[in-house]
């Protein structure tokens, strides 16, 4: 099948495309740079925002998986929807069969953060056109270069204490980046995905402080939480933006969004792609693993 990557050169992106080239896919990597490109797949340049540069992009292809988020920018909401607008309305004239999201867990009931809140509207947008699209949706995941896996292993390895807000004891359920990827895969080869949403999840759910501390025992770093009532999540993003590399503008769409819990109720894709998800511990050892092996190479 003829694939077109939307976000092919990001974390989850570059090790789609490699895994669909595996599993027998011809894959198009979708960039706006394709001379800077050197990951798998043909480069071929697009950008959600340019409907021309869509066109061609799609023509030809059976197939798009959408991994596009701007959570760096202060008007992310509106240029999301704009753009997964623009992908789906595209996707229908250049007939593709299907669209695969990766998009945030949290209830439907809950108030949403801006940041999960613009990941249902990106959901609804790209149908948009009628073309069905397989939603995957997911809560912290666990992998080299992830923002949110970063965030925690900055912290564990920089402040042997630190002093935590409320949303640390909100439970989220972490997967391994290899089984996000597993999932993605697999749903394309999958029929009865087609026009589903499916929630994906490691094997438990774990609190934020409880994924400290496991990283803190696996790394043999001390670490002391010390909870305070009163941490808004501008003061937190601040914070994080002190003694991590993450931009405090990211940083607060993030920590909007560890006020929700992100747990699955629902592990119905497990019937049509049964395997064990990795464990924690096993996600985040894969995880040090791969950042050694990317600075040895570098």
């Amino acid at each position: 099948m003829d694939v077109l990557v939307a976000g092919s050169s990001g974390f989850v992106g570059s090790r789609l495309c490699p895994e669909l080239e595996r599993a027998g896919h011809t894959v198009r990597a979708m960039t706006r740079r394709p001379h800077s490109y050197h990951g798998a797949g043909q480069p071929i340049r697009g950008d959600v925002h340019d409907r021309d540069s869509l066109r061609k992009a799609m023509d030809g292809c059976q197939a798009a998986y959408y991994l596009v988020h701007s959570l760096d920018d202060p008007k992310f909401e509106q240029r999301d929807a704009d753009a997964a607008r623009t992908f789906g309305e595209v996707a229908a004239e250049a007939g593709l069969e299907r669209i695969v999201y990766l998009g945030g867990l949290g209830a439907e009931g809950d108030d949403l953060s801006p940041h999960l809140r613009s990941r249902r509207a990106v959901e609804r947008l790209l149908g948009v056109g009628g073309v069905p699209v397989t939603t995957l949706r997911a809560g912290v995941i666990i992998g080299h270069g992830g923002i949110s896996w970063e965030v925690t292993r900055q912290l564990v390895e920089h402040l042997p204490a630190m002093v935590t807000p409320k949303w640390v004891h909100v439970r989220t359920q972490p997967i391994a980046l290899d089984d996000v990827v597993r999932y993605l895969v697999g749903v394309l080869d999958e029929p009865e995905t087609t026009g589903r949403t499916f929630e994906i999840g490691g094997p438990y759910a774990l609190t934020f402080a409880d994924m400290l501390r496991r990283v803190a025992d696996l790394e043999g770093r001390p670490l002391i939480l010390v909870p305070v009532p009163l941490l808004s999540p501008w003061l937190s993003s601040l914070w994080l933006s002190l003694v991590t590399d993450v931009d405090a503008r990211t940083g607060r769409s993030l920590i909007g969004s560890m006020v929700n819990e992100t747990v699955v109720h629902d592990d119905s894709i497990r019937e049509l792609l049964p395997f064990e998800p990795l464990d924690y511990d096993e996600a985040v050892l894969r995880a040090l693993r791969d950042r050694v092996k990317a600075r040895h190479a570098a």
